[in-house]
């Protein structure tokens, strides 16, 4: 069997994955790292303490200890775990079967090694057990732990299949909804989210970590907001879209990406901010490398012109597109005289050139206009700085 021991490890890890839904998330990382060398550390060891029976299997049940441990940690069940090990089982002794019959064992080799094989998994899967309750036991917040476990699998790139967040919304009493909305969170202060503010029983949360964020089922109502706002009452708080369940990291993402411009002064600093009202905004500030190309292209128009010219085009510019062209309406949005208006018009015209009755190059302008903030008594960025 040595030299079976890489390949069928690799195959026991496969069949699980591809059984168990819950097991299907990507294991490149530590997660995986540790559940293949449970597998082949257990394989490795059978095969040995056939050669050797007094070998010690003292450091095989401390890794199949904390293997079962991190299982009631990761949220899954004791039916995942038990499930795990029997395919396990199944995997390794129709290995064993195979090598038997290469090498011409004898029935009675066969039925001691099936013995052995089943006592020894039976053994393993026992350990791993008792690994799992000592966590559960040790954990007066195993529910929320489940709970948080479930609000990441529901979160995860590439999404986790549904049958794995059904299971596991099962296990904490959670209803799984056909759509749900997620909100994030920022503490306006440096003292952080509250870890445990009180909320609906509904309500998914992650608060400990660095991007705090909660998840909602269906719509999120006007009474339901004023609730998390009083339970977060030192917190800003964005409220993604209203979306289905394997959408929601999208959504999320969407209310983060609010929050920054709310922070860079793009949008209002409100404590509540809805992403449905600014989604045209979250669109042209999705790349900021493009926004800085398309507003240097409009301002390297400009080039040449004093700070205050520039500001002041601008603010024609954005009138006169606002108001479709017509020269009293551009009036009263800068509350100047028409003629003032007309004036300013030529000067665009001739800066700008054909682009002002081109439909994309107006479109483009419009685009880069709403990308440009000016706040009172500050000048627009040099065109350069723009590009």
């Amino acid at each position: 069997m040595r030299p079976e021991l890489e390949s069928v490890a690799e195959e026991i890890v496969a069949e699980i994955r591809a059984l168990i839904p819950e097991y299907r998330r990507p294991i490149d990382g530590p997660y995986g790292k540790s559940i293949k060398a449970g597998v082949k550390h257990a394989i490795t060891l059978f095969v040995e303490q056939i050669a050797d029976p007094s070998v010690s299997k003292e450091h095989a049940h401390e890794v199949h200890r904390r293997l079962g441990q991190y299982e009631m940690r990761e949220g899954r069940s004791l039916d995942t775990l038990q499930a795990a090990y029997r395919v396990g089982a199944r995997i390794a002794w129709r290995r064993i079967m195979r090598v038997g019959r290469r090498s011409g064992f004898s029935s009675a080799v066969m039925s001691q090694l099936a013995d052995s094989m089943l006592a020894f998994m039976d053994e393993l899967a026992s350990v791993a057990l008792d690994g799992y309750l000592e966590a559960k036991a040790c954990s007066a917040d195993a529910l929320e732990t489940w709970r948080r476990r479930l609000l990441q699998l529901i979160l995860e790139r590439p999404p986790a299949p549904a049958e794995a967040i059904e299971e596991l919304a099962q296990l904490v009493g959670w209803a799984v909804p056909e759509v749900a909305t997620p909100v994030a969170v920022r503490s306006l202060y440096r003292a952080g989210t509250p870890a445990r503010p009180v909320l609906d029983p509904d309500v998914l949360t992650e608060l400990a970590g660095l991007e705090p964020h909660l998840l909602v089922p269906g719509e999120l109502t006007r009474e339901r907001i004023a609730v998390l706002q009083a339970a977060l009452p030192d917190c800003r708080l964005a409220a993604g879209t209203c979306v289905p369940l394997d959408a929601v990291a999208d959504s999320l993402r969407w209310a983060r990406k609010a929050l920054t411009l709310v922070d860079e002064g793009v949008l209002p600093a409100r404590r509540v901010t809805w992403t449905d009202d600014c989604l045209p905004t979250l669109l042209l500030h999705s790349d900021e490398l493009l926004v800085r190309q398309l507003r240097g292209r409009l301002l390297a128009a400009l080039d040449g012109h004093t700070a205050k010219q520039r500001e002041r085009m601008i603010e024609t510019l954005r009138a006169w597109l606002d108001a479709q062209g017509n020269v009293l309406d551009v009036a009263e949005r800068l509350n100047v005289h028409p003629q003032t208006v007309r004036y300013r018009m030529r000067q665009l015209e001739a800066t700008f050139g054909d682009r002002l009755r081109e439909p994309d190059a107006r479109f483009e302008m419009e685009l880069a206009l709403r990308t440009i903030r000016v706040a009172p008594g500050r000048l627009l960025p040099s065109p350069r700085a723009g590009r």
